[in-house]
C-alpha cells in the first residue's frame, strides 16, 4: 500500500523527468495556473503514471477535478483508490 508522502515524491520525480522544475514544488502547490500551470497533455502524462505506478484508476470525470487540486490532495486521493483496489 502506498503511502501519501509516498504518492508525492513519484510525483515529484515524474515532474522532473518531464523536464518541468519541480524545486520548491510541495503539498499545498496548485496543479494549474496559479502552481506548477501542467497542461493538459501534461497533466495525463502525471496522472497516468500515478494510476500506473501505484495501480489506481480515475473515470475521465474524477481526473478533471485533480486538475483543481493541489499536490497534497492528488496524492492523498490517488493514496485512498490505491488502498481500495
Amino acid at each position: 500500500m502506498a503511502t501519501a508522502e509516498e504518492v508525492f515524491a513519484f510525483a515529484i520525480k515524474s515532474l522532473e523527468e518531464m523536464n518541468f522544475n519541480a524545486e520548491g514544488v510541495g503539498t499545498e502547490t496548485m496543479i494549474g495556473p496559479t502552481g506548477v500551470d501542467l497542461d493538459s497533455l501534461a497533466f495525463t502524462e502525471l496522472v497516468a503514471r500515478l494510476e500506473d505506478r501505484f495501480g489506481a484508476s480515475f473515470p475521465d470525470d474524477e481526473v478533471e477535478q485533480l486538475a483543481i487540486m493541489t499536490f497534497g490532495e492528488i496524492a492523498d486521493a490517488v493514496a485512498e483508490r490505491a488502498m481500495s483496489s
